[in-house]
């Protein structure tokens, strides 16, 4: 027998509402509730996992092969395991977890692939700007709204115009403007060597 999973009738969530104080997200539970922080855990535990080998002292050759292999693996059976227990990102389901683990290995494998064992790295270099300022940059969009200056730009007129050859295409043009307003400060700090740390 199946327990429930809609929205607001699930055990993460009753745990939330039930055990939870102070305001929440969805009032009366949160995405990240005292449930969902372990599957949370788990998934940061494959990260460091994954980090470990990629340090470790085996050929990159054999590091891709793990990375794959481990890759697939968590996916087959992430997606066999939703058929018990389905992929529901809002509740962090285990399913979900080993799932978004699985893909996230495979890119993993074949990113270090293509730039470290290949070295075809000449088109990561917007990539490092964003990764030398990854904090500056998130906190960037708590006081600027990149969609609304991407508003003044590619908006009104524009973005009709684009709506009209095909629906939504105005709406994915302005945010690949805000996305490039992004890279735009991530390539100006760079540039000036300003970096925040923690």
């Amino acid at each position: 027998m199946h327990g429930l999973y809609e929205e607001g009738r699930n055990l993460t969530n009753y745990f939330d509402f039930r055990y939870l104080p102070g305001k929440k997200m969805s009032f009366y539970y949160i995405n990240e509730g005292l449930l969902s922080t372990l599957p949370a855990i788990a998934i940061c535990l494959f990260g460091i996992f994954a980090g470990r080998l990629l340090k470790s002292d085996a050929s990159e050759r054999r590091k891709v092969a793990w990375l794959f292999a481990a890759g697939a693996a968590s996916v087959v059976l992430g997606w066999l395991w939703s058929f018990q227990f389905p992929l529901i990102k809002r509740i962090w389901t285990s399913s979900f977890i080993l799932v978004a683990s699985g893909y996230s290995a495979v890119m993993l494998g074949l990113f270090y692939y293509i730039v470290d064992v290949r070295k075809w790295d000449y088109w990561c270099e917007p990539f490092v700007w964003i990764g030398m300022n990854p904090i500056t940059l998130y906190l960037s969009t708590k006081v600027i709204s990149y969609t609304q200056v991407a508003e003044m730009f590619v908006g009104g007129d524009v973005k009709a115009w684009f709506d009209v050859r095909a629906q939504g295409l105005g709406g994915l043009v302005v945010a690949m403007f805000s996305l490039g307003l992004v890279f735009l400060l991530a390539w100006f700090l760079h540039r000036r060597r300003i970096f925040l740390r923690v």
